[in-house]
């Protein structure tokens, strides 16, 4: 009786640190991101209006957690948020809160895997889609105390564009000037809000406030904070059966998952005979 009375007050103090966890995520935190703009075209489209300078496109399909993956041996990589417009143009939304990751050659593989992605065995290069890719930054990594910055190909000489309509942007996380009243500011104001009350973008505070406040969304929230835990939990089970010096029940105790699970994996992991 009192082992079950344990447990049950280990996954009460895990469902709270769940709820101060939830309270304290912005949308600059990337899991967090990913379920603000899961099937909602109408966020994404404001969103990459302000952050392209372009306010009419129209958002036609938008996906987060895309997946990429290549021929065996290149790396493939999941897409925070991927949508297309009305001019079969393509766009990935990134969020980057390390700098190491924020790197001008991440955003130059992102948008080479998004054109191997969309040209087609026989298709002509010239139907390769106008592709931009957007990285948020938690800090300044262009160090020139801009909101955005946007890179092209161009002439080094004539400073004529090259034209092969690749387009990749860094927005400033960590941008801050009171004089500025732009959208572009205030949305960056907004990624880096953890209130909705706090938020100028009524799209952004609604969803927000949705994850926060809402019972169905908070639920939603903490379900997602524990498949998470219990995807590390697994993944490090993985690595110890492989490493084959612990014994099944040493495992469960290490990763905290049940033995039955435990032995689940195993069988998993065994070798599918001929």
């Amino acid at each position: 009786m009192a082992e079950r009375d344990t447990a049950e007050l280990t996954q009460q103090e895990l469902h709270q640190k769940d709820l101060e966890r939830l309270e304290k995520m912005r949308p600059l935190d990337d899991d967090f991101m990913r379920e603000l703009f899961r099937n909602n075209i109408p966020l994404a489209q404001l969103v990459l209006r302000i952050m392209t300078g372009k306010n009419d496109l129209v958002i036609t399909s938008e996906e987060t957690q895309y997946d990429l993956k290549h021929l065996l041996g290149a790396r493939s990589i999941c897409l925070d948020v991927f949508a297309t417009d009305s001019e079969g143009r393509k766009f990935n939304l990134e969020i980057q809160r390390s700098d190491r990751g924020a790197s001008p050659k991440r955003a130059r593989y992102h948008s080479s895997s998004i054109d191997v992605e969309f040209l087609k065995e026989k298709q002509d290069f010239d139907e390769l889609p106008i592709t931009y890719v957007i990285l948020v930054t938690e800090n300044d990594v262009r160090k020139a105390d801009r909101p955005v910055y946007t890179f092209e190909r161009r002439d080094t000489l004539t400073g004529e564009p090259f034209g092969d309509d690749e387009y990749i942007i860094f927005i400033n996380g960590a941008y801050k000037n009171p004089d500025d009243d732009s959208d572009l500011a205030k949305l960056i104001h907004d990624f880096g809000c953890n209130k909705a009350e706090d938020m100028y973008f009524d799209l952004m505070a609604e969803r927000t406030n949705y994850y926060k406040k809402i019972p169905e969304g908070v639920s939603h929230m903490c379900k997602l904070m524990e498949d998470m835990r219990n995807d590390e939990k697994i993944q490090f089970a993985v690595k110890l059966l492989k490493r084959g010096k612990d014994t099944l029940e040493e495992i469960s105790e290490l990763t905290g998952l049940t033995l039955e699970k435990v032995k689940e994996i195993q069988e998993q992991l065994k070798p599918v005979s001929a």
